[in-house]
């Protein structure tokens, strides 16, 4: 009972940080693409690589603390649901190429972030 209440406290503070992203995400950085669904879900990638390095292989977080901040914090702020719609809005539109171009960047950069979370926890505990 604990781990569902740490779950659904972390989901709720991860869920309200996507939404402050979302309405303060400036509009100048191009039409119609869902900027901030993308920043939210490669930021995302990045943080639960690092919660789960420091979980795993470092074993410096508990596991509370690792069902608070991944399946809680990070479960509520990253978008599947929404990058899902955005991707649907987009085709339904005609923008196959806008379409496609965010789904390779989403997939992109989520990789590309989770590498660097995994790489960035690595080194900071090695030089503990």
């Amino acid at each position: 009972m604990t781990r569902l209440l740490l779950v659904c406290l972390g989901g709720a503070l991860g869920s309200g940080a996507r939404y402050l992203v979302s309405i303060s995400w400036p509009g100048g950085l191009g039409p119609g693409v869902p900027w901030a669904t993308l920043a939210i879900n490669v930021t995302g990638s990045f943080l639960i690589s690092v919660v789960m390095y420091l979980f795993t292989p470092a074993g410096l977080l508990g596991e509370d603390l690792r069902y608070l901040l991944a399946a809680g914090v990070l479960g509520g702020f990253t978008t599947y649901s929404s990058f899902n719609f955005e991707v649907l809005a987009l085709l339904q539109r005609g923008a196959w190429g806008l379409a496609g171009g965010y789904v390779a960047l989403t997939l992109a950069g989520g990789l590309v972030a989770g590498m660097a979370g995994w790489a960035l926890a690595r080194a900071v505990v090695a030089a503990l």
